[in-house]
């Protein structure tokens, strides 16, 4: 399971783009991916959390998710972390 970050920039969104990113605001990783962004909604963060075998494989799903909303975006950062590879320390 991979956690997908992905850090971009609206190119002219509509109002029912506006109200589609608004819907899913959240900071929350889901399947279907949730956006935080500023207040103008011109710059955003998508968050997905995905199966895949490997970074490249969970990276692609993320944007398929991404792509899934239909909004016209540009992308500025993508970063893919394994929760296989997190270590948990207890104390």
């Amino acid at each position: 399971m991979f956690r997908v970050t992905i850090r971009g920039k609206f190119k002219g969104l509509d109002e029912a783009g506006r109200a589609a990113v608004l819907a899913v605001s959240g900071a929350a990783y889901t399947e279907a991916g949730t956006f935080t962004h500023d207040r103008g909604l011109s710059v955003f963060t998508f968050r997905c959390q995905t199966p895949g075998e490997d970074e490249e494989e969970a990276a692609l799903r993320a944007l398929e998710a991404l792509d899934a909303y239909g909004l016209p975006y540009e992308i500025l950062n993508l970063a893919a972390t394994d929760l296989r590879e997190i270590k948990i320390r207890r104390r």
